[in-house]
């Protein structure tokens, strides 16, 4: 008999967790064909500077200096961060599905009882004390089995969220890395071509005065005067609106630093050594290094978890509860009651969620 029962119980288990198998499907990357993906091009060196620090891509220590500023002070980089935080926060929300749930509670009960409901003769019905007080504390758990896989493919979708987060922080302070530096390296154009017009400037002031000279000696005639006067007011009025736009610059910049607008501390354009020797890498090294692309595939991993946890709901749940605790009518005795307990094993079935979707 005993041997049945335990042949009974490891068919049960062995049925279980093949229905358990079929239910929620384990996750594959998907497959990336990385096969000539540089147009006439084939590369088999995996030097890429991808993995190169901030401090060798970019020798302008000033530049350096803003861009750490930006990656501790962004106020769109903090928010990513306090994604990650609470997708951190639900993962550790879903670990701790597994563990069984422990609540409390303490009542106290005033109640009266009506002498009409009792029906006693109207001789005896102040005989009795028809007012009772009961005071009860319980304690309650509840754990649910993962037979299905419901527990855990609401783990695994919430890493992929956590892993997901973490991926579109990192694109967050990749673009800011590069807005910080495409801005400063604007900033210095712009000063560079203010300088260089006003060099022109003043070329162009000494060329009036000249074709001037010349014209008092009858070597030009006025319309030369007019020309050299024209091209100095051309170069003349582009000056007010270069300082504008290098005004602007600044202030574009600060915002990704998250300043207050103001003067950007700068070295020029001609102190600038750029890196000579920069690699791409294989085009498949490529794609693992783009956080963009891993948030992408991270989100589709959620999506594929929360598919198996949807799954799960289909079928039947097992529920274990228990309960105990104290209940007395007379508080000094509270403790010396004997105390009540409650076991159960439920097993619900969402057969009617089937006929509301259509799915019996």
């Amino acid at each position: 008999m005993i041997h049945s029962y335990k042949r009974q119980i490891l068919a049960t288990l062995a049925a279980t967790a093949v229905l358990a198998s079929c239910v929620t499907k384990k996750y594959q990357q998907p497959v990336v064909n990385t096969d000539k993906l540089y147009r006439d091009t084939t590369i088999s060196d995996t030097t890429s500077m991808a993995s190169m620090p901030v401090s060798r891509l970019f020798s302008d220590t000033v530049l350096v200096n803003l861009i750490q500023e930006g990656l501790r002070e962004n106020l769109d980089l903090k928010t990513a961060v306090q994604r990650i935080n609470e997708a951190q926060a639900t993962f550790n929300q879903s670990k701790a599905a597994y563990l069984p749930s422990l609540e409390g509670s303490g009542t106290v009960t005033r109640a009266k009882t009506s002498a009409a409901s009792l029906n006693f003769p109207p001789e005896f019905a102040n005989s009795f004390n028809l007012k009772t007080t009961t005071y009860q504390a319980a304690l309650s758990t509840s754990w649910e089995a993962d037979i299905w896989g419901k527990l855990s493919s609401s783990k695994r979708a919430a890493l992929a969220s956590l892993l997901q987060s973490d991926a579109a922080k990192r694109a967050v302070q990749t673009q800011l890395i590069a807005d910080i530096a495409n801005a400063y390296y604007n900033l210095l154009a712009l000063d560079e071509q203010l300088a260089i017009t006003q060099q022109t400037l003043t070329i162009r002031v000494k060329d009036v005065e000249t074709v001037k000279a010349l014209k008092e000696g009858a070597v030009v005639n006025g319309a030369a005067v007019v020309q050299s006067e024209a091209n100095r007011y051309a170069a003349e009025v582009t000056i007010p609106d270069l300082k504008q736009s290098i005004r602007e610059a600044e202030n574009a910049l600060s915002i990704l630093l998250a300043r207050a607008p103001g003067t950007i501390k700068r070295t020029t354009l001609s102190e600038q050594k750029p890196v000579a020797d920069l690699k791409t890498g294989i085009p498949s090294q490529l794609l693992k290094n783009r956080p963009d692309v891993q948030e992408a595939e991270f989100a589709f991993r959620s999506a594929f978890e929360n598919t198996n946890l949807a799954r799960t709901y289909f079928y039947p749940q097992l529920t274990i509860t228990g309960q105990a605790g104290l209940s007395t009518l007379q508080l000094k005795n509270f403790l010396i009651i004997p105390y009540f307990t409650t076991l159960l094993a439920a097993l619900p079935s969402p057969f009617l969620t089937k006929v509301k979707t259509g799915r019996v």
